[in-house]
């Protein structure tokens, strides 16, 4: 497998293509959206070599974790792939609001009622393992409260951009990011300390920073996990909370936890509290993808050497 840094895998597809399958789906619905998705998807599982390998590499690691889950196979990957095709529409149900409260089986809905009465702001840490996006409808009893959710690539701002079109009323407060720093920490500060909230997934190591990682077991091998979004964390002196939303059979689970008032990374004990904080959110993140397997949608080796990665120059 190419030794490639997440960032640097294209996307694939066209806008064109997006916006003629988006049209069938507002149209006829998803069912019949399927009878055109089914063949990109199953091309792009065919001729996306690297892409293929990961899903296989990521569902071995599963079987042998909890052999009760199925072996990788092609059948297996291509179901992957599908899910991760329908969590699209998944988004553009939430900016179209067709998601309801009575689709969302909240986990501990009450936190975050109680922070926006108290109107404090804290910092949400997610993954690519479910939907943030769907994550949206926590803020469907508060709508005076901000989201702002931090990407790191153009490929989610254009993404994004697309789904405003479709719901203009809808506003997230979306914060490209290029590099963890002082700027960016002086921003988030101020958000919040206005009673907003940051939403970071802890999954993605730097688009452009080599080697700021620790080394987790994750499904049974050492996986490099970013050191940022968790020195962030401290450096905003807030709440921090473990966001996932999963798909289940009639709707979303939406996973809210709370994991610490505030972090803090003495000098002299820093690598220790980072490797603490970080080993908490990896079995966090295990967790929930032995339970929701085919929801976790990172198409990269995600246990290569952080160090033996090529990344783009040009972010």
């Amino acid at each position: 497998m190419s030794k490639r840094h997440w960032s640097s895998v294209q996307e694939r597809g066209s806008y064109l293509g997006m916006q003629f399958l988006l049209a069938v789906y507002k149209l006829c619905g998803r069912k019949i959206l399927w009878i055109f998705m089914f063949p990109v998807v199953f091309y792009f599982y065919i001729s996306g070599k690297d892409s293929r390998r990961a899903s296989y590499k990521y569902w071995q690691h599963l079987h042998n974790v909890d052999p009760s889950l199925p072996k990788p196979s092609f059948k297996v990957g291509l179901k992957h792939f599908c899910t991760f095709a329908d969590s699209a529409f998944d988004k553009i149900d939430a900016w179209l609001g067709r998601i309801t409260e009575a689709q969302l089986n909240y986990q501990n809905q009450h936190l975050f009622d109680e922070l926006v009465a108290r109107k404090q702001g804290a910092i949400f840490i997610g993954s690519h393992l479910g939907n943030l996006e769907v994550c949206r409808a926590l803020g469907m009893r508060h709508t005076q409260s901000v989201i702002n959710v931090l990407v790191f690539t153009h490929h989610a701002v254009e993404f994004n951009r697309t789904l405003q079109r479709i719901n203009p009323n809808v506003s997230v407060n979306l914060i490209q990011v290029t590099e963890m720093g002082p700027d960016l920490a002086i921003l988030l500060k101020s958000k919040v300390e206005q009673g907003e909230f940051i939403v970071i997934v802890g999954d993605r190591t730097s688009a452009s920073s080599v080697g700021r990682v620790n080394y987790v077991e994750f499904l049974g091998e050492q996986a490099p996990f970013a050191q940022g979004p968790f020195i962030l964390a401290a450096l905003l002196e807030c709440p921090i909370y473990w966001l996932f939303c999963m798909r289940n059979d009639g709707g979303y689970d939406v996973q809210f936890s709370h994991y610490s008032d505030g972090l803090a990374l003495p000098r002299k004990t820093r690598e220790h509290a980072l490797s603490v904080i970080i080993q908490d959110y990896v079995n966090e993140l295990q967790s929930v993808a032995l339970r929701y397997p085919y929801q976790w949608f990172n198409f990269f080796d995600f246990w290569q050497r952080d160090e033996s990665i090529t990344r783009n120059e040009e972010k």
